[in-house]
């Protein structure tokens, strides 16, 4: 390493986006998230770590966090199949589980 770690730019926290606080609803409780936090970055930070029933009936979640594997998906504001990972929360987001095949769970 040749230097102190640095936050790319598109992290600074000290942008206004980032100190941005709003509510978005997960499965009919109203929590908080910070601007440009992902879905699934909101859920875990809720203490959320599964989301989606598989069809042999197992929990899923976040697990590559890149948006390759499709374990995250969930429905939010009434669109099946969201990659949590990949979806920057908006204030406002009403954010569902669901099961394999788009329905809630």
């Amino acid at each position: 390493m040749t230097g102190p770690f640095r936050l790319p730019e598109h992290l600074d926290p000290a942008e206004p986006r980032y100190r941005s606080r709003f509510t978005v609803e997960v499965d009919g409780r109203r929590i908080e998230a910070r601007g440009g936090q992902t879905v699934a970055a909101v859920l875990m930070a809720f203490g959320r770590t599964s989301w989606r029933i598989s069809r042999s009936g197992r929990p899923r979640g976040l697990f590559c966090g890149t948006g390759e594997c499709f374990d995250c998906l969930l429905t939010v504001n009434g669109v099946a199949d969201v990659r949590a990972c990949r979806r920057e929360a908006r204030p406002g987001d009403v954010i569902r589980a669901q099961g394999d095949e788009g329905e809630v769970a």
